[in-house]
């Protein structure tokens, strides 16, 4: 069974699959690695706020990034920010993934930043502190 501690600790296993990605200097991979650590993370929430929730509105990135919108950031539970740098992330992780196009290095390292603030802002609402 899915559980929020299981998700956290994935998206924080991808957020440093991230940074090591970077450092290789596989930007796509890293892009990659940052926007799964905040989908995953964004789906811990949602069973947090939802335990009894099956998820089935996470089997889409778009639903999921409107439900996280919807039951986290209107309601006040998380800031603004995050939701933008969730909606963010998917497009330059479909950018990455999908086009080729060059991402720079500046893209990613902010990425991976927002990945951390996004990842720290979750634990914190659940309660539960990785170290990153």
């Amino acid at each position: 069974m899915i559980t929020t501690t299981l998700l956290l600790e994935k998206a924080d296993r991808a957020i440093g699959s991230a940074q090591l990605l970077f450092s290789t200097g596989d930007y796509e991979g890293a892009c990659n690695r940052a926007y799964y650590a905040m989908f995953d993370a964004a789906k811990a929430a949602l069973l947090f706020v939802q335990p009894d929730s099956d998820l089935s509105v996470a089997k889409t990135h778009n639903g999921l990034i409107a439900a996280f919108g919807l039951q986290l950031v209107k309601t006040g539970l998380v800031d603004a920010v995050h939701g933008r740098n969730l909606d963010k992330g998917q497009t330059l992780r479909q950018l990455a993934d999908y086009t080729g196009e060059q991402l720079t290095a500046n893209d990613i390292e902010q990425m991976i930043d927002n990945a951390k603030l996004f990842y720290t802002a979750i634990s914190s609402l659940i309660g539960i502190q990785q170290n990153l």
